[in-house]
């Protein structure tokens, strides 16, 4: 079996937005608490962090992060989260039937962004509070001094503004399971006149209006529609939500889920073009793909405490799942859509960073450790930074139950010109043959591999655990050549690989 691939140097289709390879933390399960702040950890810094989870995050090179939720946010109040912590109020968090000491806040989280060379994209709330809630939060947060809000931020020991761009006009509002849930209309009302109240504020601000929680939402696609109508002019993002899952056990099928996605991320782009075409509007709205990643491993043991059959207990396990070698291929294919959807879709952030379906897994008092889908997370983070290119590819395909035409191979590329690089993504779907695939390079010279990781695995169900943190891992690839701008390279099946090629 065989396959191709071109790659030409001026045939492109974005420069990639770094931001594409954001993630997200939320106050839920152990995502914060023993998560990324554990003061009683042998780690921890001056201000209660785990420096062990900061070096793996370090090592992602984690552009963004989104904070605090998530469904959290829609019914959190942020002052809970200042001034000495011996005062802050223990409140009990509705989403996830769970309490937060809000021992972490605005002030923490900003610390642990700079110790980790990470920018802050903060969520509004506007399921129980509203315009006024943001806009005093935004004042807070970046407005120098001399004001009420500002003011406070400096007593409580922040003197500089925080100077945060990105915010999310709340979360997941077309969602019955939201506290403060809304039509579209009643959203989109909303969302309008908040953001013109933060533009009041500073101009130059990123705001986040909220599009569909998924694909099968019942109001998808009219949703995007409606809440564009009203916010086009005084938004710059919508985001969208997907999660993966393969409860039936049927890999083919789950593979070809990111079908499903780049069909997700194509409608919206349209309704983004009606929209713009009906106002006759010059500015161009983009895609904020800030929740995504495979999650259905925890969910059966998670029921009992979400349904609030265990009271309110403070930083439970949950969500928490623990990804196989056949989630490393999924988000592999992820990532690629993404790469080659970069002209629309401008911010992404996996759900989430830690523990909480996450790439980082921590014991309380004990190690972290890199999950199977740190790697591809971090092989595209690392590699995947520059100009996507617009690569021809021939190969087989497949019919599944979600999608037909399905290709076994699955490539996403993207020239470094400052590296002087073209970084290969590639999987093969392929459940029991390699694919021999050559790659043209069209319009580079002098092309030579110098490197080359591959992640196969006997066992699909293999993980990564605290004993055994290297079960699942990318080893040096071996058997790719170059000869005359053609790069040869033997996909194993189910495999997942990346070549980088000095031009």
């Amino acid at each position: 079996m065989k396959a191709s691939v071109v790659a030409h140097r001026d045939y492109v289709i974005s420069q990639i937005d770094d931001r594409l390879y954001g993630s997200f933390l939320e106050h839920l399960g152990r995502a914060i608490y023993t998560g990324i702040y554990e003061p009683g950890h042998a780690t921890a810094d001056e201000n209660g962090m785990r420096k062990d989870v900061i070096d793996l995050v370090k090592e992602l090179k984690v552009p963004v992060v989104r904070y605090p939720g998530g469904n959290f946010v829609s019914a959190y109040n942020w002052e809970d989260g200042i001034g000495p912590k011996e005062d802050r109020p223990t409140r009990l968090d509705l989403a996830w039937h769970t309490s937060d000491s809000n021992q972490v806040g605005i002030h923490e989280f900003a610390d642990w962004c700079d110790s980790v060379g990470t920018e802050m994209m903060l969520a509004v709330n506007l399921g129980s509070r509203g315009l006024d809630e943001a806009r005093n939060f935004l004042e807070y947060v970046n407005h120098p001094g001399g004001s009420k809000w500002s003011d406070m931020r400096i007593a409580n020991g922040r003197t500089e503004p925080f100077n945060t761009k990105l915010w999310c006009l709340g979360n997941e509002m077309d969602g019955p399971w939201q506290i403060g849930h809304k039509t579209a209309d009643e959203y989109g009302r909303l969302a309008h006149e908040t953001a013109k109240a933060m533009r009041a504020f500073d101009s130059s601000l990123e705001l986040i209006v909220c599009g569909s929680s998924n694909a099968h939402m019942p109001t998808y696609p009219e949703w995007e529609a409606t809440v564009l109508e009203h916010t086009y002019n005084e938004v710059d993002y919508i985001s969208l939500h997907m999660y993966f899952e393969n409860r039936a056990g049927d890999t083919a099928n789950y593979l070809a889920q990111s079908v499903e996605l780049d069909n997700y991320i194509a409608t919206v782009s349209g309704v983004i073009d009606y929209v713009k075409a009906k106002k006759r509007s010059k500015k161009q709205v983009y895609i904020s793909f800030d929740e995504w990643n495979v999650w259905y491993h925890s969910k059966e043991q998670d029921k009992a405490l979400l349904e609030g059959n265990q009271g309110w207990p403070h930083a439970p396990a949950l969500l928490e799942d623990i990804y196989n070698f056949e989630d490393v291929l999924q988000v592999g294919l992820i990532l690629n859509t993404f790469i080659r959807r970069s002209d629309v879709v401008r911010i992404a952030c996996i759900a989430q960073l830690v523990n909480v379906i996450a790439p980082i897994m921590t014991a309380p008092n004990g190690d972290a450790w890199r999950q199977s889908i740190f790697y591809p997370y971090y092989f595209a983070s690392v590699f995947g930074r520059g100009t996507a290119l617009n690569l021809a590819v021939n190969s087989p395909t497949y019919d599944a139950p979600v999608a037909d035409k399905v290709p076994f191979v699955d490539v996403a590329g993207v020239h470094d010109t400052d590296g002087k690089t073209v970084t290969f993504f590639a999987v093969n779907r392929h459940l029991t043959d390699s694919i021999e695939t050559e790659f043209s390079l069209a319009g580079f010279e002098r092309a030579e591999i110098f490197d080359h990781q591959v992640m196969t695995h006997t066992d699909l169900r293999a993980v990564n655990t605290a004993e055994k943190p290297d079960n699942v891992v990318p080893r040096k690839g071996t058997g790719a050549s170059v000869k005359g701008g053609v790069v040869s390279v033997v996909l194993p099946p189910l495999s997942y690989q990346i070549i980088r090629v000095k031009v």
